[in-house]
């Protein structure tokens, strides 16, 4: 998925570049507003002497399961509370039973009749779209934040709906073999991962099964009948972020933090040594948040301007690095301050701009970018392709799963050099050119400006001459070129996570390319939209998952599709 359409930033992302589009991470909820749900549904019993305690003991549970040394002190830490409060529980937890079993015992009640507060016992059957675990109880989904495949949890009801319930760990009594320690410290709170409680292997299995549901459910096709290669992992999961977009705040005890928001909060989190990022990233980040802290910067909101959002990108093959201040004007206190003390302390930085970003949505950036010193573009490569990107240029965020996507978009295209090609949603046409060596014409369309600005200087940059791009909607530009002759052998999508526009898809059916590659964020949508065109007459190739950011719950996909009729 193309990252410029992804600009919700503010709860727990920190990945969005430019307005109008959303973060694949950004409306996710995390183990963090979990916790905080669960904390508000607190049974009578919970609430009384013994809270705390057990609240602890339940956290240190669902993170780290019933081994060894963490299982004896947790045993220690509920007998110390079952000592101090077991009277006061009984006490209070009897006027809310109402005639009812005490809400501590397991459920044995209907689906329907469960409230929050009510135990139930869960077999995990997968991961959910947002890494939650699945099961069922009395046939009706259960949604288990931090439970695995596998698993047996007992689970407190916290939310109840018409077609699901959700429900917190309280105690895990068959552990997954897949459950491992998470090496972030804040990782519970943070929100940016959800599955670092999961061993590699366990998370491309359980992305394979995301894949396999989302057609199951959503296209009728059942695992026989579809076509799914193994999914492409990573050697090495981790470090692999080539950006960070971090929210500027005050830590709890005061000073000031860059981090990113605990879901379902206002609570910063500090991600310092950030597992997920680029090291040269987290460092610069560290240093940048004593360097402002120091020159004084005001952050969040002022009537005098204040600093929102630390934006920092590397080029890995070089090590150096882009940063953008995203502020609430353009002049703010301490900012030349900061600016001179970057400058003399982190040469690896070799642009800094300050964007003014007055509004108070969660979008990162505003309209306007004006460059304080040094170049203008951070020049980075993706193969053996150049980008210069600017400030708010989109470019994938993991460079080495980037490559294997790409070329598998263009195994997918069957190139032989006399194609033409369209991509639909071709962003700042990163795609586009790493196909079009390949084919004789591709044509790029893209509906921002800015965009299509920048995949037509990194055209010229690489001297890719048989690469144009348009302003506008596919829809309508291509109807408008098919009544001019212009007819493409393939076309390519690689839209957001709601999926392709519906008058697109009619378009794709009546202009019928022999060919249709789909890059996918979100298998739901994607299974959704393969659908429509299995109905309109193409027939799925194989489908290929990509693991293209580890330790979340996302997974990409390519996926051919051919034209029944044509050669295949």
């Amino acid at each position: 998925m193309r990252e410029h359409r992804r600009n919700g930033a503010g709860s727990g992302n920190g990945r969005p570049d430019a307005p109008g589009r959303k973060d694949k991470r950004s409306t996710e909820p995390g183990k963090g507003a979990a916790h905080a749900v669960a904390k508000r549904e607190r049974s009578g019993a919970d609430r009384a002497g013994a809270t705390k305690v057990h609240d602890d003991a339940d956290r240190a549970e669902a993170k780290w399961g019933h081994d060894g040394a963490n299982r004896a002190g947790v045993k220690r830490m509920r007998a110390g509370a079952d000592r101090a409060g077991s009277k006061r529980v009984r006490a209070a937890a009897a006027p809310r039973a109402s005639g009812r079993e005490d809400a501590v015992r397991i459920a044995d009640a209907a689906a329907d009749e469960l409230r929050p507060g009510d135990r139930i016992v869960v077999t995990i059957k997968r991961i959910g779209i947002n890494g939650e675990g699945v099961g069922y109880y009395k046939r009706k989904a259960v949604f288990v934040p931090g439970a695995l495949p596998g698993e047996v949890v007992k689970a407190a009801v916290t939310g109840v709906e018409p077609n699901r319930l959700t429900a917190r760990i309280v105690e895990i009594e068959k552990r997954s073999p897949h459950r491992v320690r998470p090496v972030c410290p804040v990782y519970d709170r943070c929100g940016g991962c959800q599955l670092q409680h999961m061993d590699y292997a366990g998370q491309l299995t359980a992305k394979e099964e995301l894949v396999r549901e989302a057609f199951a459910r959503y296209a009728g096709l059942e695992e026989a009948a579809l076509p799914l290669r193994p999914i492409i992992g990573m050697d090495e999961p981790w470090r692999y972020r080539n950006k960070a977009q971090l929210q500027a705040g005050h830590k709890p005890g005061g000073g000031l933090a860059l981090g990113l928001y605990e879901p379902g909060s206002r609570r910063l989190v500090d991600i310092a040594g950030c597992a997920v990022q680029h090291p040269a990233v987290s460092a610069a980040a560290e240093r940048i948040r004593r360097l402002a802290e120091r020159a004084g910067v005001p952050v969040g909101a002022g009537p005098d301007g204040a600093l929102r959002t630390v934006v920092l990108r590397v080029a890995p093959e070089s090590g150096e690095l882009q940063l953008t201040l995203v502020a609430s004007a353009e002049q703010f206190p301490g900012r030349d301050r900061l600016v001179e003390a970057i400058r003399r302390e982190l040469p690896q930085i070799t642009s800094i701009s300050v964007n003014v970003n007055r509004g108070s949505s969660p979008l990162v950036f505003g309209e306007r970018t004006r460059l304080l010193w040094g170049r203008p573009d951070l020049e980075t490569r993706l193969g053996d392709l150049r980008f210069k990107l600017s400030p708010r240029a989109f470019f994938q965020l993991n460079p080495e799963q980037t490559v294997k996507l790409y070329d598998l978009a263009r195994e997918a295209a069957a190139l032989t050099g006399r194609e033409t090609v369209v991509d639909a949603y071709c962003g700042t046409g990163t795609i586009a050119l790493w196909l079009a060596p390949h084919a004789r014409e591709v044509r790029g369309i893209e509906t921002i400006r800015e965009a299509v600005d920048d995949a037509e200087r990194n055209a010229r940059l690489n001297g890719r001459t048989n690469a144009r791009f348009y302003v506008g909607r596919a829809e309508e530009l291509l109807p408008r070129w098919v009544k001019q002759g212009f007819r493409p052998d393939v076309i390519l999508v690689d839209p957001p996570r709601t999926g392709c526009d519906s008058a697109l898809l009619r378009t794709v059916a009546d202009v019928k390319p022999a060919r249709f590659v789909y890059v996918s964020c979100n298998p739901s949508t994607l299974a959704k939209d393969c659908r429509v065109l299995l109905d309109a007459g193409y027939r799925i190739e194989w489908v290929q998952p990509v693991d293209m950011f580890p330790q979340t719950s996302h997974v990409e996909c390519v996926i051919l599709l051919v034209r029944k009729g044509a050669d295949g």
